[in-house]
């Protein structure tokens, strides 16, 4: 005889309901697919399952803003100055709160912990004997794209400086100093270069870090067909075999490019540049230091164009 629970799929047994005996139910289009996105929006791959719960959930979640660590007594105050939103956290000497009263006044009312430390505490939290008493956790500045910095870009005037291979962040910061000081628009650093904000290069910069950007370029070819479409000339330094920059017309809207002490300029960006130069003296040393050699040919660009 045949049981009773085969002669319908809707058959239901005692305190059985409807939704039991049919079972579940096939997944719909849109269960299996997820949400619909908006309209215009393309749907992102699913990325792939690490096996748990909690590491799809971190996976979702926005990246939390890296900070970092500055310290030098200008370093600090430029920051506290140009951006004290992006203060997080502050170490300082007892010895230095007669100085520091307006930023720790400024940490109490926006409820920013600060902790009066000892000096040993602060050079390993600086991992400098340099650090003149303070430290700051702060968010860094975002680098800007080439893109985005021309069309902002200022007409007439204009000297930039492209850091090709340089990669000693004290270099940065005194070169940053230098550029500060004489009207450099932005500094462009190669798409693989190491350098950026850093502790170390804001307190040599003595707070130059906060009043010039940092470009972060693309291709090299690229950068360079961009940089001519809005009116720049490439100058490349070299150690030998270049004009005296003394004597050679240095041009209005100039990208001036650094190489690194011991390779010099990439033979590309010498290709593209319009004019080489070098910095003369008595031979009796190969070279001046980057950030030294710097500071000469900035300066010799704001004497003949009388500033940016």
């Amino acid at each position: 005889m045949t049981d009773p629970k085969d002669r319908h799929p809707l058959y239901r047994g005692p305190g059985q309901s409807r939704e039991d005996a049919r079972g579940p139910r096939p997944p719909r289009r849109d269960d299996r697919q997820g949400p619909r996105p908006p309209r215009g929006v393309e749907r992102a791959e699913p990325r792939p399952s690490r096996g748990h719960s909690e590491g799809r959930e971190e996976e979702s979640r926005p990246a939390k803003p890296k900070e970092f660590r500055i310290y030098g007594l200008n370093a600090c105050l430029a920051a506290f100055k140009k951006r004290p939103e992006a203060i997080r956290k502050l170490w300082l000497l007892e010895s230095r709160i007669p100085k520091l009263q307006e930023l720790l006044a400024f940490c109490v009312r926006n409820r920013i912990g600060y902790n009066v430390v000892e000096n040993e505490d602060l050079e390993k939290l600086t991992a400098s004997a340099h650090h003149e008493g303070i430290c700051l956790a702060m968010l860094p500045q975002p680098e800007l794209n080439l893109s985005g910095w021309l069309m902002g870009a200022p007409a007439g005037r204009c000297l930039l400086l492209w850091l090709d291979g340089v990669g000693n962040p004290h270099n940065l910061g005194a070169i940053m100093r230098s550029a500060a000081h004489f009207g450099v628009a932005a500094i462009l650093l190669p798409k693989d270069s190491s350098l950026s904000h850093s502790g170390a290069a804001a307190r040599v910069a003595e707070g130059a870090a906060e009043h010039v950007p940092l470009v972060r370029l693309g291709r090299t070819d690229n950068a360079v067909a961009q940089l001519t479409s809005a009116g720049f000339s490439l100058v490349s330094t070299v150690v030998r075999g270049g004009s005296d920059v003394f004597r050679s017309e240095l041009p209005e809207r100039c990208v001036m490019v650094m190489g690194a002490e011991q390779t010099g300029v990439d033979s590309g960006l010498l290709a593209a540049s319009g004019l080489r130069v070098e910095v003369p003296g008595t031979g009796q040393v190969e070279s001046l230091n980057v950030s030294a050699a710097t500071a000469v040919l900035l300066a010799e660009w704001r004497r003949q164009n009388g500033g940016s």
